[in-house]
């Protein structure tokens, strides 16, 4: 009894461990949990995702119990077939490890996707939601697709039925030269080849080697939605949105919706539709320009048909031209007779008026000898008269005789003689310059004469056709069959007689000339032709 009353205390557990070192510890604890566990398969809902500049993604994983923290190293980040997001429900798959420095357990994560369909959408929806409010989505944003584009660029895999069924619908609707650029359609790294290949045909130089596409075509057959998540990334929705190329959309079939349908420039239900859109039926466009082309020549037969029957009536209203003219003719012919008569009249007058002025006119020398005869007459009986009746005084009669002295009187004289010497010179120019007007004005009149003479009409091949008493013939129903009428021609007219005549026979062709013989001593003559 007095053993288990001594005060000795029992000796404690585990006092004969070893004693080792945090470190140890956590490096024991690390490698038991790696060998228990190893790779594992976790599904949870994304908490507070974060990038560090290192590239290093951090992230949490959680469901209603528990929170495990987990990161995925910089090169598994780069490769994750979806993007992270808070929220997001995921199945990780990695290993689990602990963290020294924290005392914490983590899954270091080499694989992410999603945990479900419904999932999907919704990161689908999220991400649909967000790309239209940067107006990627746009309407204002679509192209108009070319009606008939030279050549087609198309994004597809080389080895699936798509690129068959889409080289068969262009080759069956108008054939058309087709560029592919092969791409992965679904996996890892399949929407970074979409959107490269889009870039790719968007970079290429017109008039380069290579010809650049007027019209794009993104396809791949049907599939689950895992399978067109390609097409649901942002890398190629916005290659897709940005592409200077017409684009189209030719994604699943026709109930399979993917994002790159909404930022496309056309949405096709099935690649041999997109095919169908991207080029018309040759055999239509034919029948179309046939039927264009009948359409037009019947328009313009029925305007020609309107417009003649429009120029005819106003034929009939206008009434026959040559009758109009026949009264016209007939005066125009009266006034040019009756202008070359007051013409000649004319003429004769004047010629009659410079003869009587001519007659009428003395020689300046018989002017002369007449006025000097009359003038010493004049002298003498005015010398013999103031002698006789009166006497003057000297100076008064020296006066007397100087103011009739006979100097003053010649100067008189002279400058008289002068200007009837000039008269003859100075009225043969008005004769001439006045015969010459006149001969201008008469030849004017007789090219205006001769312009609207029936004459001209003559020279060109026309004919005058008068009767008996000289009057011209207008009209076939006054003529009688036997009547004598006269045919004027240019250089002259000839009798005719109205009636049918038989045709006379056609004269025998001309016999070819003998050459005439060369005469004896002669050279013979050669052929000039």
């Amino acid at each position: 009894m007095s053993d288990f009353l001594t005060d000795t205390p029992p000796a404690r557990p585990g006092s004969n461990l070893p004693e080792q070192s945090v470190s140890d510890l956590a490096r024991a604890v690390k490698r038991t949990v790696e060998d228990a566990f190893g790779y594992v398969r976790v599904r949870g809902e994304i908490s507070q995702p974060k990038r560090h500049s290192s590239g290093h993604l951090y992230l949490r994983l959680k469901d209603d119990g528990a929170v495990i923290e987990a990161v995925c190293w910089k090169g598994t980040a780069a490769r994750l077939a979806i993007r992270p997001e808070d929220g997001m429900e995921v199945v990780c798959t990695g290993k689990l490890t602990t963290y020294a420095g924290r005392s914490q357990y983590q899954l270091v994560i080499d694989n992410m996707e999603l945990a479900g369909e419904g999932a999907l959408l919704k990161m689908l929806e999220e991400r649909k939601r967000r790309l239209a409010a940067e107006g990627l989505f746009n309407a204002e944003r679509k192209q108009p697709l070319p009606f008939l584009p030279g050549t087609i660029g198309v994004v597809t895999s080389p080895t699936g039925a798509v690129i068959r069924d889409i080289l068969h619908r262009l080759a069956d609707r108008f054939p058309r030269h087709v560029l592919l650029w092969p791409v992965a359609v679904q996996g890892e790294g399949a929407a970074q080849q979409v959107a490269r290949a889009i870039q790719g045909f968007n970079s290429l130089p017109p008039g380069g080697r290579v010809p650049r596409p007027d019209l794009l075509i993104v396809a791949r057959g049907g599939g689950s939605l895992e399978d067109l998540m390609a097409f649901n990334e942002e890398v190629v929705v916005r290659a897709a949105a940005d592409s200077r190329i017409p684009l189209i959309s030719a994604v699943g079939h026709e109930t399979d919706t993917t994002l790159i349908d909404f930022a496309a420039d056309r949405r096709a239900p099935t690649p041999t539709a997109a095919a169908e859109m991207a080029v018309p039926v040759r055999s239509e466009l034919l029948g179309q320009v046939l039927d264009d082309e009948r359409r037009l020549h019947n328009a313009i037969s029925r305007a020609l048909d309107q417009r003649r029957t429009y120029v005819q009536g106003l034929s009939r209203g206008l009434g026959d031209p040559r009758s109009l003219l026949e009264g016209l003719v007939q005066r125009l012919d009266d006034r040019g007779e009756r202008l070359t008569l007051c013409i000649r009249a004319g003429i004769e007058r004047r010629v009659t008026v410079v003869r009587q002025l001519g007659l009428k006119l003395r020689h300046p020398r018989e002017l002369l000898q007449v006025a000097g005869a009359r003038l010493d007459g004049a002298g003498r009986a005015l010398r013999t008269g103031l002698e006789g009746s009166i006497r003057l005084s000297q100076g008064h009669y020296h006066r007397i005789a100087d103011r009739l002295s006979d100097r003053a009187i010649r100067g008189a004289i002279g400058g008289g003689t002068d200007r009837l010497a000039d008269l003859p010179a100075r009225m043969e120019r008005a004769h001439r310059a006045a015969l010459s007007a006149q001969t201008e004005r008469l030849a004017q009149l007789g090219r205006l004469l001769e312009s609207v003479s029936y004459r001209g009409v003559l020279s060109r091949g026309f004919a005058l056709v008068t009767d008996t008493d000289g009057a011209p013939v207008t009209r076939a129903a006054g003529l009688i069959e036997g009547q004598a009428v006269t045919i004027g021609f240019q250089d002259g007219s000839t009798g005719a007689v109205i009636g049918d005549a038989p045709a006379a026979p056609a004269p025998p062709p001309p016999r070819p000339a003998r050459p005439a013989r060369p005469r004896r001593g002669e050279p013979p003559q050669g052929n000039l032709f």
